[in-house]
């Protein structure tokens, strides 16, 4: 059994290698969640240089560039940002450690800055906020992406019976103030949204933006982010989840229509639990080098013309959760996340995103 491990071990690898003729597209999305120092709250102000201290990695993976090319600052609270409300941690519904000078830091460095609207422990905030105002609540969510100059990330995770009527009303709110923009030029207009990573999971909302909001001829959304699975996956687990979107679910019903590569990216953790993961620190034991070969070629399956997904999501810089691993320094992850940069020369800033 011991040598069956270690050559199924040699194996893996070669199962996932592109054929020599595939067409490779090199990514362009390349970026971290970002969750501050308590847990995605981002309840207090921070002192820039503090914050640098325990975040220089993202902005310099040693030789001075970036180590990735867009951060997402996670999370706001719906309720909150519909009632535009002020107290101990939030200013005019936006947590006060998401301010001005943080974007500052990483635009400086020709990083896209997204803050992240909801997370697993806002779901049912998202459903009330839908229910009581949705025009209103994508009204809000555009009006602090103009004053930021940001993008942002719908992240609604209510499984079973999602409000997919208001989810609509806040995504035609927003996109009446800022409308799609192709270029990217304009960072407010960039709206996205996170999927399950899988097809298996967030039946009814990924149906719904995969039919409607994530086409390439008339797209609504700029792209989806495939989350985080429960724990880490394995190389084969993660392809298998991403190609469940391209392949979509044509025996559900109804049906999932498949997911062009090009409106998509895939997720690892770098922090999780108390583990310091390659994915941060170790890039040639990674799983973003061992699953480049499939993100560079998926080929398109019923949606789409060009091969390739986006890129890679990783969840999450500093600290996620409160007992878990931080990513601030002896942790900082220039050699797995920065590494993988540099062997994947991500282009930064993040160019104008392929349509097709």
């Amino acid at each position: 059994m011991h040598r069956l491990a270690v050559l199924l071990c040699l194996l893996i690898p070669l199962l996932f290698t592109a054929p020599a003729d595939a067409a490779v597209t090199p990514l362009q999305v390349y970026g971290s969640w970002h969750c501050g120092d308590d847990a995605c709250i981002w309840g207090t102000v921070r002192d820039v240089t503090e914050f640098d201290q325990k975040n220089h990695w993202l902005i310099d993976r040693g030789d001075g560039r970036p180590s990735v090319n867009v951060v997402v600052l996670s999370f706001v609270h719906p309720v909150k940002l519909l009632h535009k409300t002020t107290d101990a941690q939030t200013l005019d519904g936006v947590p006060r450690g998401m301010a001005a000078d943080i974007v500052t830091y990483f635009k400086n460095h020709g990083i896209r800055v997204m803050l992240s609207i909801g997370g697993i422990t806002y779901t049912d905030a998202w459903n009330a906020a839908l229910a009581e105002n949705a025009a209103q609540f994508g009204r809000n969510a555009a009006e602090v992406a103009q004053r930021l100059g940001v993008g942002i990330e719908i992240d609604y995770e209510q499984n079973s019976a999602p409000d997919l009527a208001g989810l609509q009303s806040f995504i035609d709110a927003y996109r009446a103030v800022l409308p799609y923009d192709a270029t990217g030029a304009a960072q407010a207009a960039r709206l996205t949204i996170d999927l399950a990573a899988g097809d298996r999971w967030l039946i009814d909302i990924g149906r719904k933006a995969t039919a409607d909001w994530l086409r390439t001829g008339t797209p609504v959304l700029d792209y989806a982010n495939a989350m985080v699975p429960a724990r880490q996956p394995s190389t084969s687990g993660a392809i298998a989840n991403w190609q469940e979107h391209l392949d979509g679910k044509p025996t559900y019903a109804p049906p999932i229509p498949p997911l062009a590569p090009a409106k998509f990216t895939g997720a690892f953790y770098i922090a999780e639990g108390s583990k310091v993961r390659p994915e941060c620190t170790n890039f040639s034991a990674s799983l973003q080098n061992s699953t480049g070969a499939f993100v560079q070629t998926a080929a398109p399956n019923g949606a789409g013309t060009t091969p390739g997904m986006l890129g890679y999501m990783f969840w999450a810089a500093e600290r996620p959760s409160t007992r878990g691993v931080t990513t601030a320094p002896p942790n900082s992850c220039e050699g797995g996340v920065g590494g993988g940069a540099t062997a994947y020369s991500i282009p930064i800033p993040m160019p104008a995103l392929r349509q097709s």
